[in-house]
Order: structure tokens, then sequence, then C-alpha cells
């Protein structure tokens, strides 16, 4: 498992690297703000696609061939960027990439298979902690190597560093990582494996399992909204650039990390992901209604704060309540399917928050944001807490 949480960290530093980068390199090619948010759409749309094919293929295959196979996806990805001469091949790239990373329901299959349920989240979180630990030095890189100009950044090192750590986290994985699946429960799932639309279709006729995944949906339609439409928020009322845009993702980075590896763990023993579920949409409310009353960076820190701490108990809790519903063979397609249902929201979120930005005016994705969390605290109230 360190393994697989190294392997996580390099390939995130470099994601990390690009990601305040995109919407200006965006722009660079005269995208419009719309066309922006729609760059994180068309990602999410191929992880949408690929999470539940991916994972399905992990059940029948194993994890080991398919996360060595999208991280070798993603470096190919990443290579792409470097040579981007035109909008529409800056979309083609995102798309392939998305589709190539679309593995998250692959590992946490691959932490599912090795922690009982009382660890679960504790270990999820962990994954989620790697991510953090990425965001962490990985803007900080891209905006030093950007620079500070907003009109005229340097974005193509950048791309080159991403691609470089890339590589170097497929290594790593290929290694060290080892297979979760026997060969004999691999063997059950290639003689009795169900459709994914049947998986789906059962998992929904169980209420409790049908909430989580409605539930699962609400927390990356407003946090993709708000990481998407916060760089054009930025530039345009405090004139901000990549590099200061960089250290707030460095802050939700340190954040993430910090309070899913320390915290999540002993949180969920104490309190159960139920709990949890409810708190981080009711810190996630908070952080999104005091975010646009903020007008420097210490403010703007406390209002992410309240944000990435609520996403961050959020998530390891929704994935690991939605595990306890899947048999083990067919693990990675469950994860797989919520994995879609997060990416959908991934899809609609930037949309959704691009629309009113450009409708409405720059506040308005952390208004609209804060409505839907309400109904998440709400929704939240319903869900019981369950071992198996």
């Amino acid at each position: 498992m360190h393994a697989l949480l190294l392997t996580i960290f390099i390939d995130t530093v470099g994601f990390g690297i690009i990601l305040p980068l995109l919407p200006f390199f965006a722009e660079k090619f005269g995208a419009s703000p719309l066309e922006v948010t729609l760059l994180a759409t068309v990602y999410s749309f191929s992880q949408f696609i690929f999470a539940p094919v991916w994972g399905r293929f992990s059940d029948r295959m194993g994890r080991r061939p398919i996360i060595l196979a999208t991280l070798t996806g993603l470096f190919c990805g990443y290579v792409a960027l470097t040579i981007t001469n035109s909008l529409l091949m800056l979309f083609l790239a995102r798309a392939f990439t998305g589709a190539m990373a679309a593995n998250a329901g692959v590992i946490q299959a691959f932490i599912a298979d090795v922690t009982n349920t009382s660890a679960r989240a504790g270990a999820m979180a962990k994954v989620g902690a790697a991510h953090g630990l990425g965001f962490i030095v990985g803007p900080a890189i891209g905006g030093m190597l950007a620079g500070s100009d907003p009109v005229d950044p340097n974005l193509v090192l950048p791309f080159v560093i991403a691609a470089s750590l890339s590589a170097t986290a497929l290594v790593i994985a290929y290694f060290q990582v080892h297979e979760t699946i026997s060969g004999d429960l691999r063997d059950h799932v290639v003689q009795q494996q169900r459709s994914l639309h049947r998986v789906f279709k059962e998992a929904i006729q169980i209420p409790q399992l049908a909430l989580l995944l409605v539930l699962v949906t609400m927390t990356p339609f407003v946090f993709s909204g708000i990481e998407t439409t916060f760089v054009l928020w930025s530039e345009r009322l405090l004139g901000w650039g990549p590099w200061q845009n960089g250290q707030i993702y460095t802050f939700m980075g340190i954040t993430a990390a910090a309070t899913q590896w320390f915290l999540v763990g002993r949180l969920t023993s104490r309190f159960g992901e139920h709990r949890l579920i409810c708190f981080g949409a009711l810190m996630i409310l908070i952080g999104v209604l005091i975010l646009p009353q903020m007008n420097d960076a210490t403010g703007l820190c406390i209002a992410f704060g309240f944000i990435v701490f609520g996403v961050s108990v959020n998530n390891p809790s929704l994935s690991s309540l939605v595990s306890k519903y899947a048999h083990p063979s067919e693990r990675g397609s469950l994860l797989g399917i919520s994995q879609s249902c997060s990416a959908m929201a991934r899809i609609t979120g930037p949309a959704w928050a691009g629309f009113v930005f450009g409708s409405f005016g720059p506040n308005w994705p952390f208004y609209s944001g804060a409505v839907v969390m309400l109904f998440m605290f709400i929704f939240g109230m319903w869900i019981k807490s369950t071992k198996n």
C-alpha cells in the first residue's frame, strides 16, 4: 500500500503542476470563460465513461495491470500537452488524460482488498492525503516555473516536468505495486461477472446505496465548479496570476493532506462515516458562503480551509460506505460506478459554474454551491451506519 501511495503522490505532483496553468493555456488560444470551464468538463466526461470500465477490467484482470496501463496513458497525455498548438488539440489531450486518470475506483478497490471495514475510511483517506501532498508541491512548482505574469506565463517547461514525474510514478508502480486479487477470484469473475448495467440496476434498488450514489455527486459538483472558476475569479477581482493562485492551491493541498492523513481515520472511528458526511457538507456550506466576501490571501485561506476540510472528510467516508455494499468479485465495478457518478458531477459542476459566472456574476458559483451543500446536509441525515 505504501508503494501505491508514493506512486499517487508523484503522479499528483505532475497533475498539480499543470492544473493552475490550464486556464491561462486555454486563454492563450482565445478560449472564453465558458470554454475554459468546458476544458475541465471534457476531462471529467472521459472519467465518467472510463471509470466503470477500468473498475470492471480490474475485477477481471487484476488491479495491478489496470493501474500500470492507466499510468502509461497519463504519461502519454502529458507529453501530448507539451506539443499542443491549438485549442482543439488541448481539448483532445485533456480528454485522453481524463480517460487515463479514471482509475480512482481501481485504487479504491485495491485499498478495500487489503483493509478491513473498520479501517477502510482511514486508508482511503490516506490515498486522498497522497493526492493532497501532491497538490502541496505541484502547484507551487507550476506557479514558480510559469512566473507571475498573467499575460505571458511560461507554459511549456511545467508540462515537461509533469510528464517526467508521471514516468517516474509508472516505474515505481511497475516494481513495487503488487496484485491484490487471487487467481481463483479472477477465475470466478471471468466465469460469472455480471454486466455493469446489471450491477448499477441492482445498486439503485437498494435505498441506502442509491442515496449514497446521489450524495457522491454533490461534493464534486460544487468543488469542481469552484476549482475551475476560482482562477478566473481571482484574476478578475484581485488581479492574480499563476504564482498567487499556485499558493492557494498549495494551501488547499496542505489542508487536505493533514485532514485526511491525521484526522479522518480517527474521526471515522469515533463518529462513523454517516455523521462525517453531514459534518463535511456543513463545513463546505460555510466556506462557500464566506469566500466571496474575502479580498486577500488570508481570508481566502480561511474560506478554503472550511471547504477543503469538508471535502476531505466527505469523499473517503462516502467511498468507504459504498465499498461495504460490494462483493469482492464486483468491488472494482461498483466503486467504478461510484466514481462515474462523481465524474458526471465534475462534468456538470464546471459547466454550471461557468454559466452562472458569465450570466449572473463571478460570485454565483459559490452561492449556488451553498444551496447544493444545504441539500447534501439534509440528505446525509438519512444515511445509516453500516459495518458490512
